[in-house]
């Protein structure tokens, strides 16, 4: 089969990321006696910089991880909503929704802690270590792939007018990064050095630890509270303040929990909890027939239109079911995933594609939906497309926007977007990362720092009693959902992909095209199965202000083909055609437990994913 690039294949070590920086980055780190985990720490402060409109130390990252040997765990670095937001907070300042940008919309940070007890517990580096090529790519520049430009555009009259300190970083002489230019940000390369020098020159972990209270307490801490009570002008058209104290930032910290898991065919899928939206894509693979005989074939129109029918009753079922929520209110996983439930749900699955969201009854229990959620799944007078009140009803939809890269709306609104990057190591140690949020359109800059808070809170909602209700001193619902997969019980492949709500569509495909297709060393075809064409469908409640759907929609890559494209039509789906390389920007590592053979394979789409390894 020809693909973009080849499946890499090496014995010393594999990396995949969305940037070609971060990538050799962790490689270098592998070469220089590090693991697998000191790689990916390495890679992930990269990506803060390389990827600078698509996350921050500031924002978030979910980490699963598989040692050598040892037990599968992840590693939550989704941090918490701050004691003072709540509901009712944020209803008296006349809001609806949580704003898509500012201080209002920032959750306690929570990728730098997750990073830095990766290292403390998994990792053989220093600090300076794993510091030192985000420090050199900060201070001495690196030439940004055009989306920063691009995104820096969309805000241009925003950096100007009202976040100054934004403009200093992303509008150097008054014009948006350029490829082929060097990109600098100093701030932030001193804030790393300051990290360095304060944290001493004790023991590893004491650095570590060290650096860790400097983040929540310290310099750098103190900064981040100094922001979150600057009045910024966000999404809602108003200046406020944000939630976010020292007690919260102290009183936080990345934890260690147990995966959710389902067992498919001789695999084993590892996801984040029901506090991601990991679960969904197990529960894609539970609405699957039991005998998979009965699966249509690889890429026909039968095949799409079940995926894609799955998929919504899994999305729907993560709407009303989702959050971090506690007692009697726990996400319901094992009877989502149940044989007897999935049965059940299989039979909502027609010839025909579904427009409404419906959520299933796990155990008997009453779905809880929204008011925001109900109104654009139905269309509710008042409500367009895309989420936004005082729109009539009959506006016409929407296409959705190219998914894999922040959209910024004329209205203000954002879709913010991730990174993703996988590493295994000769010793056979393994991760998946995907790190999101603190993006530069979400907040100023803390001219003191270099970088923004994030705005995962926008994710929550102001309305009490649902599993995903804005609550103090829990986690919003993320999109972020990394992936590792064992056959046989035995760690096999770690993969992901940036795309906000269309990450657990996509990923499900790739694994599919994987697990069902005869090709080398047990059907880990890992490049082909990456650029096979793809698809989403926006038919649930988004998860990003302002929380539109377009129930019946879907967006296909054009090397679909014309045949499948217009069967999908004949079944009643809004089919949107977009680019023939538009959908996904997965990144996937793999070893073969029979040979130790490891690969590695990257997505050629936007330019800029890369495998590296040997």
């Amino acid at each position: 089969m020809f693909t973009t690039r080849p499946t890499l294949q090496g014995t010393f070590g594999m990396v995949s990321s969305t940037h070609w920086l971060a990538s050799q980055s962790a490689m270098a780190v592998l070469e220089d006696g590090g693991n697998a985990y000191d790689a990916a720490v390495a890679a992930g402060f990269v990506l803060h910089v390389v990827e600078p409109h698509l996350n921050g130390p500031a924002g978030e990252v979910p980490i699963i991880l598989a040692p050598a040997g040892g037990e599968v765990r992840v590693l939550c670095g989704q941090g918490v909503a701050p004691a003072g937001a709540t509901v009712e907070h944020y209803r008296s300042l006349g809001l609806e929704l949580v704003p898509g940008t500012g201080p209002l919309a920032a959750a306690v940070p929570g990728a730098f802690d997750a990073w830095m007890v990766l290292l403390r517990d998994h990792g053989t580096k220093s600090l300076a270590e794993v510091l030192k090529y985000a420090i050199g790519y900060a201070d001495d520049g690196h030439a940004p792939v055009e989306r920063v430009g691009e995104t820096v555009e969309t805000v241009r009259e925003l950096f100007e007018t009202e976040w100054p300190s934004s403009a200093e970083v992303y509008l150097p002489d008054g014009h948006a990064p350029r490829p082929g230019e060097l990109l600098r940000n100093p701030a932030l390369a001193a804030t790393w050095r300051r990290l360095i020098e304060e944290a001493g020159d004790g023991s590893r972990t004491e650095q570590i630890e060290a650096a860790r209270k400097i983040w929540s307490e310290g310099f750098i801490g103190q900064a981040l509270i100094r922001q979150a009570a600057r009045p910024t002008l966000d999404t809602s058209g108003s200046r406020h303040t944000g939630t976010l104290t020292a007690a919260d930032l102290a009183g936080w910290e990345a934890t260690y929990e147990a995966p959710a898991t389902y067992d498919w065919n001789g695999w084993t899928l590892c996801k984040a909890g029901g506090w991601s939206q990991g679960p969904a894509f197990l529960q894609q693979l539970a609405l699957l027939p039991s005998d998979l005989a009965d699966l249509p074939a690889y890429g026909s129109a039968d095949y799409v239109h079940r995926l894609i029918e799955g998929c919504k009753l899994a999305m729907a079922d993560r709407e009303a079911w989702y959050g971090d929520a506690d007692g009697d209110d726990t996400v319901p996983v094992a009877d989502l995933l149940s044989p007897a439930y999935n049965e059940e749900r299989r039979t909502l699955i027609g010839d025909k594609a579904s427009h409404e969201l419906r959520p299933g009854s796990p155990g008997g229990r009453t779905p809880k939906i929204s008011g925001h959620a109900r109104a654009v799944a139905e269309g509710e007078e008042g409500f367009d497309a895309l989420g936004l009140s005082g729109a009539g009803a009959g506006e016409p939809t929407v296409a959705s926007p190219v998914p894999g890269e922040p959209d910024v709306s004329a209205d203000g609104s954002t879709r913010g977007d991730t990174c993703h990057l996988d590493v295994v190591d000769r010793w056979g140690n393994m991760v998946a990362a995907t790190p999101s949020g603190g993006w530069l359109q979400s907040n100023p800059v803390v001219p003191e720092l270099g970088f923004p808070l994030g705005t995962r809170l926008q994710m929550a909602w102001l309305e009490e009693g649902l599993p995903n209700s804005l609550t103090p001193g829990r986690r919003p619902r993320t999109t972020l959902t990394p992936s590792l997969a064992l056959k046989d019980g035995v760690p096999v492949m770690a993969f992901g992909t940036p795309g906000g709500d269309q990450q657990d569509q996509w990923q499900v495909h790739f694994f599919l095209a994987v697990a069902l297709r005869d090709s080398v060393r047990g059907g880990l075809d890992l490049q082909g199965a990456v650029d096979a064409p793809n698809w989403h469908n926006d038919s649930f409640p988004g998860s990003f202000y302002p929380r539109g759907m377009r129930p019946g929609s879907v967006t296909v890559e054009s090397r679909m083909g014309e045949a499948v494209i217009e069967e999908l039509r004949r079944r009643g789906h809004d089919v949107t055609v977009g680019e023939p390389w538009s959908e996904g920007r997965l990144c996937a590592v793999a070893r073969d437990p029979r040979t130790g053979v490891l690969l590695a394979a990257a997505n050629p789409r936007g330019m800029q994913g890369y495998a590296v390894g040997r």
